[in-house]
């Protein structure tokens, strides 16, 4: 049976999405230790998942909700962001998907000139529009109330239409094998297209994404070009990457931001 606290814990992580020690420590006036074991016993019934310094909603059949989503590692997806965001030369042609590290590359690349986006996410489609050196063309299909994404068979068959520079592509888990995880059939179906239709594909993703699970495959790591994080806490992971010569930066992890690469340049060597 929950005590009272493990109830407002798991209320409080269902509204932001991730919850830390030293936040719940202060929050409820109780030692860190304390929080600890309230975390762990509530990640031993699979309502939780840990995470380093906290934990986060488990993984399931349901994604966490939008609002909570854009709060979980906000400083970390504004990093990813910028950092995909300096590989975009001016005047090339995009796809940017759903997700809310997709929509920090959409705000980091407002000051480039000349960019297509074609996007299937709402918020991408507002975060852009008013810049005038920038054309956005939105997908037709069903609209996610949820978050503003937009699936379905005509989506699909609009992607199809393109054959683009780029491609920024997000994903709501990473498995240890490599497979990029989704809950919604209908965003991967997407998601697949949009992969297979850009000449360089850029996938962005936090580090938080490596502790969660989803039920439905998008593919694999070795399918992109170029893998965008915070840090990649997995060496099985950091392997698979070198195997398949998919490059490597880390947002967070003291590299360098890449120059731009352009759509027709080879894969670049994958950082040490």
């Amino acid at each position: 049976m929950l005590l009272a606290r493990q109830h407002a814990i798991l209320d409080l992580a269902k509204q932001i999405g991730r919850v830390t020690v030293d936040d719940l420590s202060s929050r409820f006036d109780v030692t860190p230790q304390t929080i600890r074991k309230d975390l762990n016993e509530l990640c031993e019934q699979r309502l939780l998942a840990r995470v380093h310094g906290g934990a986060i909603l488990a993984s399931g059949v349901e994604n966490v909700g939008y609002d909570a989503r854009r709060q979980i590692a906000s400083r970390e997806k504004a990093a990813i962001g910028r950092a995909a965001a300096a590989m975009i030369p001016n005047d090339a042609s995009l796809f940017i998907n759903i997700g809310t590290t997709t929509e920090a590359v959409a705000q980091a690349l407002l000051q480039h000139t000349g960019l297509m986006v074609i996007t299937n996410n709402i918020n991408v489609a507002n975060i852009m529009r008013p810049y005038p050196k920038i054309e956005v063309v939105i997908a037709g299909g069903v609209v996610r109330r949820a978050d503003g994404g937009i699936v379905g068979e005509a989506a699909v068959d609009f992607i199809r239409q393109f054959k683009v520079d780029f491609a920024i592509v997000g994903t709501s888990a990473i498995d240890e094998d490599g497979s990029l995880l989704d809950y919604d059939f209908r965003e991967v179906k997407v998601a697949q297209a949009i992969m297979a239709n850009a000449r360089h594909v850029i996938l962005v993703t936090d580090s938080t994404k490596f502790d969660r699970t989803a039920p439905v495959r998008i593919g694999t790591v070795d399918q992109v070009d170029t893998f965008v994080t915070d840090v990649c806490p997995s060496e099985r992971i950091r392997r698979r990457l070198g195997e398949a010569d998919v490059r490597l930066v880390e947002a967070l992890g003291g590299e360098d931001i890449a120059e731009p690469v352009g759509a027709g340049d080879p894969i670049p060597a994958v950082q040490a």
